[in-house]
């Protein structure tokens, strides 16, 4: 059953789309967000967020995202928890099925985020806000004078540790190979750096605690089964953009979201979160692999949205 013609259909449930949401509607766009079964992004498994500006005793997470659900739809934007299930961004208007609903858009904003690829061990489910966290700008602050461990062997990884550096007493990259897959700059500042430690051919096989991680279990090669006590563990094996259902909109070389950006013959910067398809356009951590902040998704979310507005401006 179709739901009549929106002037943009936001895909997501995030920062990113909840600010773009938020930005079209109060410009009087008719606003459509489909948010899923699981709506509200990362954020919805973080405890205390102290980074976002406007909380300075910080504040958590699930209820940020509360708080920017009620600020969109206050201004008008429609969300729906309901699963996005078919993306049509070839024929305009642009058709979305979700659930068993059927909505037609002029433009789309893909604001679908990434999700942190996860051990899938013991414990880490219990502790996720509680010792395990993807995040080291996020949370390396509760970590001050304390052990930490950092699962991975890429650029992230490398970022993650420099990061915990400046707040853990002590620093443990943990790599189930022989060898980093990260860029030799990043290598080079890790092994340079004096706190942090190396574990080569180790892989986590538990994350130990009670009420907050106390220890992990680690195989190696070379001394088998053992156990490290650390106070917390942080997860940089790689995101997974939701991209699966965007057939026809290109990708990068990670698999994120490609944009561009389109400009004037005179050079200057039309649309900043353009995709490849006309009249669609991307926001935070499906098209962003570097920063993946809370506070950035919204801003990519603020300007898809004023891209958005343009675009129609442009096209009507």
């Amino acid at each position: 059953m179709s739901q009549g013609l929106f002037d943009v259909i936001i895909l997501g449930s995030g920062p990113a789309a909840l600010t773009a949401g938020l930005y079209t509607s109060r410009a009087d766009l008719k606003t459509l967000i489909i948010a899923g079964t699981k709506w509200g992004g990362q954020l919805q498994l973080t405890t205390l967020v102290e980074n976002y500006p406007g909380f300075p005793q910080g504040i958590q997470g699930p209820d940020l995202m509360i708080n920017m659900r009620k600020q969109t739809e206050r201004f008008g934007a429609i969300i729906v928890d309901i699963q996005l299930k078919e993306v049509d961004v070839v024929n305009q208007p642009f058709t979305i099925k979700a659930g068993d609903q059927i909505y037609q858009g002029k433009t789309i904003i893909i604001a679908t985020g990434a999700d942190t690829q996860w051990l899938s061990v013991p414990g880490e489910k219990d502790f996720l806000g509680k010792g395990v966290s993807s995040c080291a700008p996020c949370d390396a602050f509760f970590y001050r004078n304390k052990r930490v461990i950092v699962i991975g062997g890429g650029d992230s990884a490398m970022e993650e540790a420099l990061v915990l550096t400046k707040f853990a007493t002590e620093v443990t990259i943990i790599h189930r190979r022989d060898s980093f897959r990260a860029s030799k700059i990043m290598q080079d500042r890790v092994i340079g750096n004096k706190k942090i430690k190396i574990l080569w051919n180790s892989t986590i096989k538990e994350i130990l605690g009670k009420d907050k991680v106390t220890g992990v279990k680690i195989e190696t090669k070379s001394k088998g089964m053992w156990e490290m006590p650390i106070d917390g563990i942080f997860v940089a094996i790689g995101h997974t953009p939701n991209t699966v259902l965007l057939k026809g909109i290109n990708l990068d070389s990670k698999g994120f979201v490609a944009r561009v950006e389109e400009r004037n013959k005179q050079g200057q910067l039309l649309y900043f979160t353009k995709t490849n398809r006309d009249g669609v356009f991307t926001a935070g951590d499906v098209h962003d692999y570097r920063y993946k902040q809370a506070v950035t998704a919204a801003g990519f979310g603020c300007m898809a949205a004023l891209d958005v507005e343009k675009w129609l401006e442009d096209h009507e």
